[in-house]
């Protein structure tokens, strides 16, 4: 059996999370926009989380002297927002096709990042620096 770290095991989550977030968040409501002939960014929200994700994802395998205070404090920020977010979607929900993705896509960076606190403040030698 292969036993995989806590940080590697959330790296390659982020990973997958960053690559489904671009294709949720900014390929799909590309696609949708030009075959219904509208502006190309009209149905896209736009920020700058997937790149975010990317580089604690990058951080957890490389595992700079930063990792865990990143890690914590990337998961507290990303737990309070979407949080924050979905007691106001939920308070008077629209439950179209962009807001659907929107949330799905929330429930997973959510769970994702609840793994990450969760890892960060459990398993704290999972985040020391490797060399």
């Amino acid at each position: 059996m292969v036993r995989v770290s806590w940080p590697v095991f959330l790296a390659h989550m982020l990973f997958l999370l960053a690559a489904w977030t671009v294709f949720i968040k900014y390929l799909f409501p590309l696609a949708f926009a030009l075959a219904e002939g509208t502006d190309w960014h009209a149905y896209i929200y736009w920020d700058l989380w997937p790149i975010a994700h990317g580089w604690l994802g990058w951080a957890l395998l490389a595992r700079p002297g930063y990792t865990r205070a990143l890690a914590i404090g990337m998961a507290v920020v990303e737990i309070v927002i979407i949080v924050t977010l979905f007691a106001t979607f939920l308070a008077d929900p629209e439950w179209s096709i962009w807001r659907t993705n929107w949330f799905v896509n929330k429930v997973f960076v959510l769970a994702c990042f609840i793994l990450v606190l969760y890892a960060a403040l459990k398993h704290p030698e999972g985040f020391r620096t490797s060399r």
